[in-house]
């Protein structure tokens, strides 16, 4: 076999299974509770946010790494989208990745939908919040038991709510 048909069955192998894999985490998260939609124009949420959650969050940007002082929050309590303040992750879900972005191993059930993403040209589950649509990150299947996933979470797409008490 010649050394670009080898590389090409390679690539096409690769990619099957990164979409079987992508199939089964969206199968899984479109099982879950239905939220009710929240829809503004795209002015409304200019002017409602700020620029640089407007841009991760309505256009699916992405913060810089290590950024966010959501990284280092470590107090009990919700985080929540910074678009329409929908709990996404109790604190009890977060942990440390090492990747400079908030990261957590769960989501609330039916609180975040997901799609596949292109961008860099290999597939990848993009999530965003359930209610409004915001971006709010990308999912892989390199985190902590019990679930084995990391939801890596743009630090401006969400705030931090204590718990009480």
């Amino acid at each position: 076999m010649q050394r670009r048909s080898f590389i090409k069955l390679l690539m096409g192998s690769a990619s099957m299974v990164a979409m079987s894999r992508i199939f089964k985490m969206e199968m899984a998260m479109a099982a879950d509770e239905k939220i009710d939609k929240l829809t503004k124009p795209d002015e409304q949420w200019k002017k409602e946010l700020p620029a640089q959650s407007y841009e991760v969050l309505r256009h699916e940007g992405t913060e810089r790494a290590f950024t966010s002082p959501l990284n280092d929050e470590k107090r009990e309590g919700m985080f929540v989208c910074a678009g329409c303040e929908l709990p996404l992750f109790p604190s009890k879900f977060k942990y440390n990745s090492g990747t400079g972005w908030p990261s957590f191993y769960d989501a609330l059930p039916g609180h975040v939908e997901t799609k596949t993403d292109y961008k860099i040209i290999a597939p990848r589950t993009e999530y965003h919040c359930a209610r409004c649509g915001g971006h709010q990150g990308h999912v892989f299947e390199d985190g902590p038991k019990p679930t084995g996933l990391r939801y890596c979470n743009n630090g401006v797409a969400l705030k931090f709510i204590p718990a009480k008490g």
